[in-house]
Formats: structure tokens, C-alpha cells, sequence
């Protein structure tokens, strides 16, 4: 099929010729990487169209985490490739309230773009690449620095479930401190050395904090890990108001099993979403 096939592929209608263009654009700059012809023989197009809307919904994903409060300028999310799992899909380096498709880049897993266009890059890559490394189930990274959640990256206080829609952050979260084995360092994570060490600590845990940094959440979608961190930090802030008030009555176990389970549900994690990408703006791409 021509290239103009593929872009005619991707058009929804009329009214979105632009965005469609842009994003049949977006895919075609990774061209030789996406192993198009490995798809020549099963529905080229649907793969096409799955593709768009595989980094529609990651641009959905940064400006409901920007809306939500869970980054600012800074933080970031990315996804694992569709079709190629040693490489991942992150943005060039801006603020997530303002990323959309052509500011999607590929990276392989040692954070080398694959088409850099002269664009800036994230310094943080490592900790996609080391994480998506070291996990096979993982297809979406989340990095942030919650107000929220930050406090209790450096006190003794565990921040755990409170109530039942933070379930899915799981009983307990590990605190990864960059100066245990790197010494002082400016707290980002720059190196793939130091990408995999937080990977060792986040274990096949959802859910690692960042000592006097933020917070990394892993899962296996995009939609999982945008319900993971809203609600980790929303967790986080009911859990600062209740220790006002005395002892704290966490989930137990047996609880956060059972209802992590249902948050696990694709068509519980659509409710949320599709209600996060219309406060966001992004209702129609949900």
C-alpha cells in the first residue's frame, strides 16, 4: 500500500485531517524501526490505526497527570514500543501539559533515540530504560515528584493504602536512595547503573518511592499506571490529614488483593480514565 494509504488509514474524519496527519507523520519518523513488514500479511492498516492510537493515548496520559497534579513541569511517562519490546515511546523533554504527537521519540532501552531530530531529551531516560529491562510485564512507566508523596520519601512513616482506591499501589512501597550506591549525585537518575539499581529496588513491586525525589510507578498499561499515580497521590495526602488525627487503620492484605484486582479490570480503569481525559481536555481521544 502507498504512504498515502497509511495516512488515509488513520483519518477519523473530515474534522481531523490535521491530527490524523500528524500522526501518520509521527509514525512514518520511526518507519524503519516499526517492522512494518512484519504486518504486511495481517491487517497493515489496523496496525496502523492501532499504533495512532497507542500514542494518542499516551499524549492523553501526560496531560491528565499535568491536570491531576501529578506532574508540573516536570515528570514524565512512557510506553514500551508495540512492536519492538527492547525499545520504548517517551516524549523530547517538555512540560507534560504541553507534549503532543510530534513530540513523541523512540529510545532504545539504553536511552539512544532512534530519530532525534535535533530535539531536547529527558535526563531521566534510565529510569524507563533500566525499569523496562528488567521487566518483561512492564509496558508503561510512570516518574513523578507528588508534593504529596515526597515526605514520605524521606521519614520513617510507611505510606501504604488507606483506602480502597489505592489498592492498586500494593501493601508496601520500597524507598530507592541514589546516595547508597552512587554517592552524592544531583538525585536524577542519568545512568543506565543507576536506572537498574532503582529497577532492583522496585523489584515486581507497581510502586517504588525515590528518597528526597518522587515516586516511579510501573504497570502494564497505560491507563493502569495513570490510575496507579493519581491515586498514590491522593493516598499520599488523605494519609498527611489522618496522622493528624491519630492511629492510622490501614488496608490489610487480604484487602488490597481483592481490590487491587477489580482496579486491574480494563473496564473498571476506562471509568477514570475517560473522566481524567475530559477534565483534561482530551475527552474525545479517550
Amino acid at each position: 500500500m502507498p504512504a498515502n494509504g497509511f495516512r488515509q488509514a488513520l483519518l477519523r474524519n473530515n474534522d481531523e485531517t490535521n491530527r490524523a496527519r500528524l500522526v501518520s507523520k509521527a509514525i512514518q519518523d520511526q518507519k524503519p524501526d516499526l517492522n512494518l513488514q512484519h504486518h504486511a500479511n495481517c491487517g497493515l492498516i489496523n496496525f496502523m490505526r492501532e499504533i495512532s492510537q497507542q500514542l494518542e493515548e499516551l499524549v492523553t496520559a501526560n496531560r491528565i497527570l499535568s491536570h491531576e497534579g501529578v506532574v508540573d513541569a516536570f515528570g514524565h511517562i512512557s510506553m514500551r514500543h508495540p512492536d519492538r519490546p527492547d525499545r520504548y515511546i517517551l516524549s523530547q523533554s517538555r512540560a507534560p501539559n504541553l507534549v503532543d504527537i510530534p513530540d513523541l521519540m523512540e529510545y532504545t532501552l539504553n536511552g539512544d533515540p532512534i530519530n532525534q531530530q535535533g530535539r531536547n531529551m529527558y535526563s531521566e531516560r534510565a529510569i524507563h530504560g533500566g525499569i523496562y529491562e528488567a521487566r518483561d510485564d512492564v509496558k508503561a512507566i510512570v516518574h513523578n515528584h507528588s508534593p504529596s508523596v515526597v515526605p514520605f520519601t524521606v521519614t520513617k512513616t510507611p505510606l501504604r493504602p488507606i483506602f480502597h482506591l489505592a489498592a492498586i499501589i500494593g501493601p508496601e512501597l520500597p524507598i530507592w536512595d541514589i546516595r547508597h550506591n552512587f554517592g552524592d549525585t544531583d538525585m536524577l537518575v542519568r545512568t543506565m547503573e543507576q536506572g537498574r539499581d532503582l529497577a532492583r529496588c522496585l523489584g515486581n513491586r507497581r510502586v517504588s518511592l525515590m528518597r528526597g525525589h518522587g515516586c516511579v510507578i510501573a504497570g502494564n498499561s497505560v491507563k493502569e499506571v495513570v490510575m496507579a499515580s493519581v491515586y498514590l497521590q491522593v493516598n499520599a495526602g488523605l494519609l498527611l490529614e489522618s496522622l493528624k488525627l491519630g492511629d492510622i487503620e490501614y488496608l490489610t492484605p487480604g484487602e488490597i488483593e481483592q481490590m487491587s484486582e477489580s482496579q486491574l479490570d480494563p473496564k473498571i480503569q476506562h471509568r477514570p480514565w475517560e473522566y481524567w481525559a475530559g477534565r483534561a481536555g482530551r475527552g474525545h481521544y479517550s
